[in-house]
């Protein structure tokens, strides 16, 4: 498996492993857990400034999200610059709009640097409202994009085949191939003397006086700094009460007419769908994302597949959709990311999470953000993207919203569970949870009948896991932790399985 799902990514083709061995035995300046592009681009950038770093990956390198985005680059993001100046005040809303373009110029910089091929061009971006309500928030970004100087122009026209009733062009957007991306990014910081360790899982930290100690499935790492950029960092904190899971679909298609947008679309439905286009194997293929939804809150993630494509049908004059697949990300309470230094830590530990759909920006700024803070004590970002940064009123409503939601849902899976007399109750090609004997499993039967049976408690927060049917998966939704059939950890904040059963053993 290359990445967290059993659905293949239209990047996948070009992952690859490396086989380095670390040495246990010495102590690192800063270990950084997580092999995407938050944490292979800022060991990059901490290497490059002289410090000895690893990286450790629980599988390989580009496994999470970073394998499964849709590689939008944008300096405009799905927290809108009205929202930042409301919540955050001009200044800090004039400072999140320079965030996209310093990130994107931190990529074109590497790709240069470093002579990486991984298809990036930079193109316009096209946002359309489709009906009245859309206008008027088209026209609310607008205003807010104007007041911190950030350029966006009315158009009549759009490239896409879509009915509109207004609609904004915004120049000087990008995209690129994010898997050999930071496979380029890897091999250049191995030849800086890097460290890469795959198939490492960080199971806990130890913050010392001097050092961190990480215990993991290889052996015990000892580091000055440790950054976790790992979606959300794994324990209980204040951040798993304000970010909330959400996964996103993508499907990959060819078009009969060849009639290919050239550029980046996005319209304002809630949730909203986006746009582009990318080659793979000499074939042009429309990449078209959407449908999100709270992890663990869809009853058949497979129906937001179709519906995808229903909705993309209606308008492209599609052929074959070649690739399905969905990922996960994170949102803040009030709409900014968290980096910086982990709350709780005494100050050796950083994180960086609450990307919302931006994950390939914010990945990017954060190597900017943790290497200013590790190297030099201080950054420009540090107060509005401080993961202990308190804001009463912005979020708020959000904030008691989404954990009423969390109460919820743990004590309805804990009351309302199927009971079951016997395992052959559940279908083949099924998944559920269900009670048996006064216990609580996990269970999925296989179409040829074979049966994976686990315990259906998530061992981070004690909350139930639900049936991910689209890719194969028990998706907690509480806090988004997520695992295979077995059982094994797919995405954290986990850092224990769900508990493997004998079904044999408890089979009638």
């Amino acid at each position: 498996m290359y990445r967290d799902g059993a659905r293949k990514s239209i990047w996948q083709e070009e992952i690859k492993k490396f086989s380095l061995q670390a040495d246990f035995s010495q102590q690192y300046d800063v270990a950084i857990v997580g092999g995407g592009i938050t944490g292979v681009s800022t060991a990059l950038k901490l290497q490059q400034s002289g410090k000895k770093c690893i990286i450790l990956e629980a599988a390989n390198i580009g496994f999470g999200t970073t394998g499964g985005t849709t590689a939008h680059l944008n300096d405009f993001f799905d927290t809108t610059f009205t929202e930042a100046i409301n919540d955050f005040g001009m200044d800090n809303a004039k400072l999140f709009a320079g965030v996209g373009r310093e990130a994107i110029s931190i990529i074109e910089n590497n790709i240069q640097q470093h002579n990486i091929d991984c298809d990036f061009e930079r193109k316009s971006a096209y946002l359309f409202a489709l009906d009245e309500k859309q206008e008027k928030q088209l026209e609310d970004i607008v205003d807010g994009a104007s007041k911190v100087g950030h350029t966006m122009t009315y158009t009549s026209q759009i490239p896409f085949p879509i009915p509109f009733n207004k609609a904004v062009i915004i120049p000087d957007q990008a995209q690129f191939h994010p898997i050999k991306y930071i496979k380029a990014l890897c091999e250049a910081f191995v030849n800086l003397g890097g460290i890469i360790q795959e198939e490492c899982f960080c199971e806990s930290h130890d913050e010392q006086e001097d050092l961190v100690i990480l215990k993991t499935s290889k052996g015990d790492i000892k580091a000055k700094n440790v950054v976790y950029a790992t979606h959300i960092p794994p324990g209980v904190s204040v951040l798993h009460f304000t970010n909330s899971p959400y996964r996103s679909y993508a499907i990959a298609f060819s078009l009969k007419d060849e009639n290919y947008p050239k550029e980046l679309g996005y319209d304002l439905m809630d949730p909203y769908h986006y746009y582009r286009t990318q080659e793979i194997n000499g074939e042009t293929l429309l990449i078209a994302g959407g449908e999100d939804h709270k992890t663990g809150h869809e009853e058949n993630t497979g129906e937001c597949f179709s519906r995808l494509e229903n909705y993309v049908r209606k308008y492209f004059n599609v052929e074959t959709a070649y690739y399905s697949w969905s990922s996960q990300y994170y949102e803040p309470v009030d709409g900014f990311p968290y980096i910086g230094k982990l709350p709780g830590s005494n100050g050796k530990i950083y994180t960086a999470t609450g990307f919302r759909g931006n994950g390939m920006i914010f990945g990017t700024i954060s190597s900017q953000v943790l290497t200013d803070l590790i190297v030099a004590g201080s950054s420009k970002y540090e107060q509005i993207f401080s993961p202990s940064r308190v804001k009463p009123m912005a979020g708020f409503t959000d904030f008691v919203k989404e954990n009423a939601v969390v109460a919820f849902d743990f004590i309805k899976d804990k009351l309302f569970k199927e009971k079951i007399t016997s395992l052959a109750d559940v279908k083949e090609g099924e998944g559920k949870v269900v009670k048996y004997e006064g216990e609580s499993f996990a269970l999925y039967k296989e179409v040829t009948g074979r049966v994976h049976l686990v315990k259906s408690t998530c061992p981070h927060a004690f909350c139930e896991v639900r049936w991910n049917n689209a890719e194969l998966s028990w998706d907690c939704p509480c806090h988004g932790s997520r695992f295979n059939v077995n059982g094994k950890v797919l995405t954290g904040p986990t850092v224990k399985d769900l508990q493997r059963i004998d079904p044999e053993s408890e089979s009638s």
